[in-house]
């Protein structure tokens, strides 16, 4: 009998390859970091989006957003408003070096996945996406009729 792959561990390694590898590519090729670059694109989809809702967007706390606005303000690509309805909040927008980035980001982006499917079937990898935005939606719970324990043993 083959033993069960332990798919926790290999997303967990797969994920750590892919951002360390991906933020490599971005950083060489465009200057800037990949999550700067995640950044932009759901700032350009979620345009006058509040540094809370970019912290949403991007599972990322509060204090991390606000150093990574920081750094992408300071780098020239977005700029933020206040905000008209609540003054202690910010907007944010991509400025025209932003919106630059994400056009030369397209093409690294493209290959990236073209490399992620090469070697996969069209079913397989419809198999593959399918599980992923499976993995994505869950909610862990402990074992079937017991509550998750509060602390390890």
């Amino acid at each position: 009998m083959s033993k069960k792959p332990r798919l926790f561990h290999l997303l967990a390694q797969a994920k750590q390859n892919l951002f360390r590898s991906a933020d490599r590519l971005f950083t060489e090729e465009l200057k800037v970091s990949g999550t700067q670059v995640v950044a932009l694109f759901a700032i350009k989809e979620h345009p006058d989006c509040q540094l809370k809702d970019l912290a949403q967007l991007l599972q990322l706390q509060n204090s991390a957003i606000s150093g990574l606005v920081g750094r992408m303000e300071e780098n020239g690509l977005v700029h933020k408003t206040p905000s008209s309805t609540d003054g202690r909040a910010s907007l944010l927008n991509l400025s025209p070096q932003g919106a630059e980035v994400i056009a030369a980001a397209r093409p690294l982006l493209q290959s990236i996945n073209a490399q992620l499917l090469a070697g996969f079937s069209a079913e397989e990898t419809a198999t593959v996406a399918r599980f992923l935005e499976h993995a994505r939606q869950l909610d862990f719970q402990g074992p079937a009729g017991q509550a998750a324990p509060a602390t390890l043993p």
